[in-house]
């Protein structure tokens, strides 16, 4: 039977643990991902309190990092999403993708609007893709691809 999760604390000290198994093991997100069975971006957000995860994998999690039997079993709750407060957040990488959206959002509603239609794009029905590549210039740049079904709004 599946459980939700009102309370993001158990999670949350879950999440710290287990990052801190990965952390004293070497351990790397994909690798993770490899014993779940499940896309490194899903696991790691999974591992992070913000997915429920599937009996086996939250049981191959647990295995690999050491996780108890109740963290095993709060691994496969639907957890109470959103790890950011209301607050502005103040750790610098998830500040830019703040600023980002705070710069781009009203754009990237426009051109989907504009080319969907009034709806949202889908964060359930939806994939996500992280990927370093070389930068022309020099360096290196990050690929970040969202791809979420596009929900269209049904008048009632």
């Amino acid at each position: 039977m599946q459980h939700a999760q009102f309370d993001p604390t158990a999670r949350r000290e879950i999440a710290v643990a287990a990052v801190e198994a990965k952390i004293a093991k070497d351990l790397t997100w994909q690798r993770i991902a490899d014993a779940a069975g499940l896309s490194v971006a899903y696991t790691t957000a999974a591992v992070l309190g913000q997915h429920a995860l599937p009996e086996a994998a939250a049981q191959a999690v647990g295995d690999l990092l050491d996780l108890d039997e109740r963290a095993v079993r709060l691994l496969q709750a639907i957890p109470t999403r959103g790890s950011l407060g209301g607050a502005v957040p103040t750790d610098p990488t998830i500040y830019r993708f703040h600023e980002m959206l705070q710069v781009y959002g009203t754009t990237l509603k426009a051109l989907v609007h504009e080319q969907f239609g009034d709806g949202i794009i889908s964060a359930i029905n939806f994939t996500l893709d992280v990927r370093k590549v070389a930068d022309p210039e020099g360096g290196e740049r990050a690929v970040i691809t969202l791809d979420g079904k596009y929900l269209p709004t049904k008048p009632f």
